[in-house]
């Protein structure tokens, strides 16, 4: 039998009254106002379609009835005035989440980065993540955001993973319990949903889970030694909500259910084994189950949609992200509802759930009394000296020396004058912006400090006389800015041509330098780099640090993990 909430326990600790209107308000539902709330709708701020369908954000609340509200890209000003907008219409307020894994810049594109997992890792510093958080929090909230879809409590196992190469805090259970914890603290300043993923883990394989069904190997006694302790530390401190990834645990899936064969292995997202009996009954969580974005190949890759869009919420998850067409997705959940796929109990259960966290927050008080909408003057935060100068202080703590084998550093302008920079990009993501400017912002920085910039052109298989080389260029400057997923399983360096000329020959023939602005295992495609420094993110404060690293005028700070040295004894030399 399936384990029901109880909405006087952790996480949801809700008083009489707080109870009272989750069950008046499902008393009061009709079928389709009950289906409805199960969805999360993503919008795009400054449109009113959404994929195709031609309802405007007022239709698609009022009409369909929706639980919770996601939005993409945007300034703080639209999406603040989206989501008052969103909040106005509905009759019932909505869970409306962000992805802030490293800072306000998740929730709105004039946000403050902070630092990514892997950033807050290299720091060693707790306060790192948890400014991470508090900043998240509070410029998240600002905007009208009540719910937050991070952090990523997933463990980088594997160095080809990417994953999660910069959103896990760590290769092993300790260091992400560590500061997934600081970085919780900091984000409960402020009154918000948490919410971590991706269950039952990402982090031990390669591929992506957008691409193709993902799978965590572990066996039960690793996985309970690993993810196991982080998903119990999290549940113990109270989190709310539980993202299920779709993944799949075969080797507990099995000593779950042993009459699995390897055809019924499903993802998370689909298999009752892993919410109902492994997570909500074994370790005990009492929280919120949402599926991860049902547009993912790890999920439309199981069955036919018709089948996998109710069977999500008979398998235990109680909200669905995202419609692929909201009038065929609905039809595809009220149908399971009135065959049964869904029972009323389990219906009855997920609504719990969800109202259970509105109540938390009591967002239907707000509703009330009229201040659920946000004030223009609450745009204040987003980007204000406290917050940069936490940015600033994480750039300072991260950014990391992985070697220096050939003593390049420090640089200098009376040493160093003529630079030819080669500057790598990858493709330009869907979650993960990759600022065109970066390249503008080291051209600039390094002119200002009295450097004359070259930059190199990679369409060329073209080298060159090397002693002309070595006579007209002082330093070369390799920037690797490759940013993404979704579009590959691994994300690699892609030299911009075969045997192109931005390749690092020149390793021996000039002092070289390569700096990562994302990815931290790139020495894997460029062991012959001597002096390779992640710096985490492309933002103009991290660059400037950068170079005043680079310069010697301050010291790096940041420890790397062994993932970056990608298992080739090579790469240490």
């Amino acid at each position: 039998m399936a384990k029901l909430v109880d909405l006087t326990k952790k996480p949801y600790n809700l008083n009489a009254d707080q109870i009272k209107w989750v069950e008046d308000t499902i008393a009061g539902m009709t079928d389709e106002e009950k289906v409805g709330q199960l969805f999360v709708n993503l919008f795009f701020p400054g449109s009113d379609e959404y994929s195709g369908n031609e309802f405007t954000n007022q239709e698609i609340v009022e009409k369909f009835h929706i639980g919770g509200a996601r939005y993409k890209g945007q300034d703080s000003v639209q999406v603040q005035g989206l989501l008052n907008e969103l909040q106005s219409a509905s009759k019932i307020p909505l869970l409306v989440a962000a992805n802030c894994d490293s800072g306000g810049d998740g929730a709105t594109n004039d946000g403050t980065y902070i630092a990514s997992g892997a950033q807050s890792e290299a720091s060693g510093d707790t306060s790192v993540a948890y400014n991470a958080g508090y900043v998240s929090g509070r410029e998240a909230t600002a905007l009208g955001v009540n719910t937050n879809f991070d952090p990523c409590v997933d463990i980088l196992m594997n160095w080809r993973n990417t994953i999660v190469n910069t959103r896990a805090y760590g290769t092993n259970a300790d260091s992400v319990i560590k500061y997934t914890n600081a970085y919780l603290e900091g984000l409960t300043q402020s009154e918000i949903i948490q919410c971590i993923k991706h269950w039952p883990g990402d982090g031990t394989e390669e591929r992506d889970q957008h691409l193709v069904l993902g799978v965590n190997e572990l066996s039960v006694d690793e996985w309970e030694d690993s993810f196991g302790r982080v998903y119990r530390n999290h549940i113990e401190n109270g989190v709310e909500m539980i993202m299920a990834g779709h993944i799949a645990l075969p080797e507990y899936q099995k000593a779950l259910n042993p009459s699995l064969k390897d055809e019924d292995i499903m993802p998370a997202t689909l298999a009752p084994e892993l919410i109902q009996d492994l997570l909500k009954t074994k370790l005990d969580f009492n929280g919120m189950v949402i599926t991860d974005a049902a547009h993912m190949l790890g999920m439309t890759s199981a069955m036919r949609r018709e089948d996998y869009v109710p069977l999500s919420i008979a398998a235990g998850c109680d909200m669905f992200l995202f419609f692929n067409d909201i009038e065929e997705d609905t039809m595809f959940m009220m149908n399971g509802y009135k065959n049964g796929v869904i029972t009323e109990e389990r219906m009855t259960d997920a609504l719990r759930r969800i109202l259970g966290l509105k109540a938390k927050l009591n967002l239907h008080l707000k509703q009330a009394e009229g201040t659920l909408l946000k004030d223009a003057s609450e745009l204040e935060v987003i980007g204000c000296e406290e917050h940069l100068e936490m940015r600033a202080d994480a750039a300072d703590k991260g950014i990391t020396l992985v070697k220096d084998t050939q003593n390049n550093l420090p640089i200098s302008p009376e040493t160093h004058r003529r630079i030819r920079l080669y500057y790598l990009e990858g493709e330009k993501a869907m979650n993960v912006a990759t600022e065109d400017n970066a390249l503008e912002f080291f051209v600039e920085e390094l002119e200002r400090r009295g450097y004359e910039v070259t930059i190199n052109d990679g369409h060329t298989r073209v080298k060159g006389k090397t002693l002309e080389y070595r006579e007209n260029v002082d330093f070369a400057l390799t920037i690797s800015n490759v940013a993404g997923y979704g579009a590959e399983n691994n994300y690699r360096i892609k030299w911009k041509t075969a045997m192109s000329n931005e390749v690092p020959w020149y390793v021996w023939e000039v002092p070289t330098v390569f700096v990562s602005l994302n990815f931290t295992t790139h020495l894997h495609d460029a062991t012959m780099v001597k002096t390779f420094v992640n710096a985490y993110h492309n933002n103009e404060e991290t660059i400037r640090q950068v170079i005043d690293k680079l310069e010697g005028k301050s010291e790096f700070k940041g420890t790397p993990n062994e993932n970056v040295w990608a298992n080739k004894w090579q790469a240490k030399l």
